[in-house]
C-alpha cells in the first residue's frame, strides 16, 4: 500500500465529515460507513468511519477514520481522526 497515497485519500474522504454540522455527526454516532475507492495508482482501498462520543460529559464527539487495501494492512490501518466540539469548533486544530 502506497501510505502517501493512501493518506491523502483518508485526508479528502474525512473533510467530508469536518464540514458537517455537530448535529449531524451526533445523529451518525453509532454507525459505521464503509467505502470503497480507487487511488490514483489504480490500487483499491476500503475506508471505514465511525462517530462515537469522545467525551460525553462535555459532548465532544470523535471521527474516526482507517483505511487499507485489504492487504495485511487491514490489521493495522492508516487513521486519521478528529474531535468536534457542541460548538462546531474542532478540539485542538
Amino acid at each position: 500500500m502506497d501510505n502517501n497515497e493512501a493518506r491523502a485519500i483518508l485526508t479528502q474522504y474525512l473533510s467530508r465529515y469536518r464540514n458537517r454540522s455537530y448535529a449531524d455527526l451526533v445523529g451518525m454516532i453509532g454507525e459505521l460507513d464503509v467505502a470503497e475507492t480507487a487511488g490514483p495508482s489504480g490500487a483499491k482501498y476500503q475506508i471505514e468511519v465511525e462517530v462515537h462520543w469522545d467525551d460525553k460529559a462535555q459532548h465532544n464527539v470523535r471521527v474516526l477514520a482507517g483505511i487499507d487495501d485489504g492487504g495485511w494492512r487491514a490489521w493495522a490501518p492508516l487513521t486519521e481522526s478528529f474531535i468536534m466540539s457542541p460548538d462546531g469548533s474542532l478540539v485542538g486544530e
